[in-house]
């Protein structure tokens, strides 16, 4: 299978929605956080310059689902947003130069660009209106 059949089949709603329905923002790093998680062997063809049945694909896979979870909680909660959202622009890039290498420029690598909008406007926010905070 392709890793773009891959990527659509993995990104596809529990409907069989088209990946540009799905969440973006903090909602969308959780989404694909756990996925990552969930079934890892779905996104290994993305990891740039590893064999996707690799074993370190495997682990780079859990490890970006995991910082993806974690930072869309701590967006979500308002802890350390500007440096969780700088972190998250720093992954979302990466992704979004992997999408481009790999399957070139697409609906899905256009929806991450905006993505990748999303968290570097909240680097700079000097005020998070939407974290829940005390």
């Amino acid at each position: 299978m392709a890793a773009s059949q891959r990527r659509q089949q993995a990104t596809a709603g529990p409907l069989g929605t088209s990946p540009a329905s799905q969440p973006n923002g903090p909602p969308s790093s959780a989404w694909f956080g756990y996925h990552e998680l969930v079934r890892p062997s779905l996104w290994t063809g993305y990891v740039p310059f590893v064999s996707p049945t690799s074993g370190l694909a495997t682990v780079g896979v859990l490890i970006h689902g995991w910082l993806l979870l974690v930072l869309a909680v701590a967006l979500v909660a308002g802890v350390a947003p500007r440096a969780a959202a700088a972190v998250a622009a720093l992954l979302v890039l990466e992704i979004v130069i992997s999408l481009t290498i790999t399957a070139g420029l697409s609906d899905l690598t256009l929806r991450d660009v905006g993505v990748l909008g999303l968290a570097v406007g909240l680097t700079g926010a000097s005020r998070q209106r939407f974290a829940l905070t005390r």
